[in-house]
């Protein structure tokens, strides 16, 4: 009787490590490099702007705040997310709209994640300006580069970050 219920005990535990792993997502290694990011960035902008960005988990874990200030006038944030088998970031802008965007996984590679829109909340109408498309790029582990796409009636605008880990 013993034997039987130390059987059932592994089976169980077998059971309940398989489903943690068949519940994980197919976008987890790309999420697991955006929490690479966390800590303190610096760098200038393409205009040469200087600009910093802090990356800090949040939520248990389950998300990643990227704060953005670019001058005591340009504050951002941004949350990077997991939802399902997708990769998602909602960008709260100072344009005063909130976009959000899916990692294109046929676009991405493991030294690049690109994000694409899906909506918006907040957004007046489709020629409203808003973050259209983003893309991290990965150096190295401490150098990183950014490209906001900005879209505006119709027309793109892309602005570039060259970014270094400051600590």
């Amino acid at each position: 009787m013993r034997n039987i219920r130390q059987f059932l005990v592994l089976c169980l535990a077998l059971i309940s490590v398989a489903a943690a792993s068949w519940a994980a997502s197919k976008s987890q290694p790309e999420f697991d490099k955006i929490k690479s990011l966390a800590g303190d960035w610096e760098g200038k902008s393409a205009g040469g702007n200087p600009i910093h960005i802090n990356y800090k988990l949040v939520s248990g874990g389950t998300a990643v705040m990227e704060s953005i200030l670019e001058s005591s006038d340009a504050q951002m944030v941004t949350l990077y997310y997991l939802d399902g088998d997708h990769l998602m970031m909602t960008h709260y802008c100072m344009a005063n709209n909130q976009p959000r965007m899916r990692a294109d996984a046929s676009t991405s590679s493991p030294r690049d994640i690109k994000f694409t829109y899906v909506d918006a909340t907040n957004l007046s109408g489709p020629n409203a300006g808003h973050m259209y498309a983003h893309s991290i790029m990965w150096k190295d582990a401490d150098h990183v580069t950014q490209h906001w796409t900005w879209r505006e009636g119709g027309k793109d605008k892309v602005e570039t970050f060259e970014l270094q880990r400051k600590n």
